[in-house]
């Protein structure tokens, strides 16, 4: 369900240039970012690198791009 929110046009501009660099739509953007935000409210003793290398990791193995990790030397 889609809502309308009003929101400060400096927020707006950031995010469209954020938008833009990082080849998402504004609203895509400003999803992302409350995405963040909610998962670093959630967990504020992780780093941002460790969040966004999380949600990257995620997608990867979403979008099948992983191989299951296969020992290659004996056990002791």
């Amino acid at each position: 369900m889609a809502t309308s929110v009003r929101l400060d046009e400096d927020f707006v501009s950031d995010a469209r240039v954020h938008a833009e660099a990082e080849n998402r739509s504004l609203p895509k953007q400003i999803e992302y970012w409350a995405k963040i935000g909610q998962i670093m409210i959630d967990n504020p003793d992780l780093p941002y690198e460790f969040v966004r290398e999380s949600l990257l990791a995620t997608e990867e193995v979403k979008q099948g791009l992983t191989r299951s990790y296969v020992r290659r030397t004996k056990r002791d």
